[in-house]
């Protein structure tokens, strides 16, 4: 038996979140529904136009969330990620491990390092808007990648943001060869449709010969496939993964475990923010998949799970709201949410 369920590379940014109406992302200037990445003039740009107006803070990152939720659970994660020496890093690290997860992430010293943050703006209509700089996370390379942790994994999780710069795909790379090194299965989540729009080659560079499961919302699939015919999506996705879990907001998820296709009903709900479903459906689902589930299985409780979370604002539940979640479903109550 190994020690990790899942080891993670990814971005480590501070999530910061607004709650702000469209005609200010317009006023500032701001694509809505996507995420953007901004450099540090802006980032300082924008905090200063908002003032002290965010709702709460939390070490986030599509990763890190998604080993959160893991964590929650009751799952072992390790996360790999590369923060600065200041009060955003320390806070970051400080809240990664008060979270359960171990890491190999350390406070990187040098002149004018500025970490991560992502600032999250949600609109009323439940839709999130990203301006993320990346900081310190930009220059995340191969040498944070753990080789040891990746041994001792079942699974290698890793994040498609780190697609838009050389270093982080080089690292993406690595701890892929790693993982097949040592035999843990690869998973790869698209993250946001302009990775695949934008950097469509890097992408395919990711995933190689391969993945062993891919995480996509319905958008990413589609910007994948080159096609907006589900039929012809699944199809295309086949080719490049194994399993897969394609979620599809109001219409539930439809997951592939290999031979079968599998449609797995939503949970409707009143959604409010949508910030984090598809980082939390990634996280029940990992742990379902290692801990004795079968693939409707772990699809059933991801999507429980991703209903909860965009009930209300964060991209993370608290522990307690996350076992409870996974109490239901092992009592079988499978419509509490609905």
């Amino acid at each position: 038996m190994k020690d990790f369920d899942v080891y993670a590379l990814g971005n480590a940014l501070v999530d910061i979140e607004y709650h702000v109406e469209p005609r200010q992302l317009v006023a500032m200037g701001i694509d809505k529904g996507v995420m953007t990445l901004i450099d540090e003039q802006q980032h300082n740009h924008l905090v200063n136009h908002l003032g002290d107006s965010h709702e709460k803070m939390a070490c986030g990152g599509s990763a890190a969330n998604t080993m959160i939720a893991l964590a929650q659970m009751g799952g072992q994660g390790y996360f790999s990620c590369r923060v600065a020496d200041d009060m955003a890093g320390q806070f970051y690290v400080s809240d990664l491990k008060k979270s359960g997860i171990q890491t190999n992430a350390r406070l990187v010293e040098e002149e004018g390092g500025v970490s991560g943050k992502c600032l999250v703006f949600v609109t009323p209509d439940a839709d999130r808007t990203m301006n993320t700089f990346l900081g310190a996370s930009a220059e995340l390379d191969d040498s944070f990648v753990s080789e040891q942790a990746i041994s001792e994994a079942d699974y290698v999780y890793l994040e498609g943001y780190l697609v838009t710069a050389d270093n982080s795909r080089q690292a993406v790379l690595k701890a892929r060869q790693y993982a097949r090194k040592h035999g843990a299965k690869i998973a790869l989540t698209l993250s946001d449709p302009t990775m695949m729009k934008f950097f469509r080659d890097g992408m395919l560079e990711m995933i190689g010969d391969g993945v062993d499961l891919l995480f996509a919302n319905e958008d990413e699939a589609f910007e994948l496939s080159q096609s907006t015919d589900l039929v012809e999506t699944i199809e295309a996705v086949k080719k490049l993964a194994k399993t897969f879990a394609i979620t599809r907001g109001k219409d539930g998820a439809v997951v592939y475990d290999g031979e079968h296709l599998i449609h797995i009903d939503p949970f409707p709900v009143n959604a409010i923010d949508t910030l984090g479903a598809g980082d939390m459906f990634a996280g029940a689902f990992l742990y379902g998949l290692t801990h004795a589930m079968d693939y409707r299985q772990a699809g059933i409780l991801a999507s429980m799970a991703s209903s909860r979370i965009v009930t209300r604002f964060g991209p993370r539940l608290s522990t307690d709201q996350t076992l409870e979640i996974l109490r239901q479903f092992k009592a079988g109550n499978h419509q509490v949410y609905q």
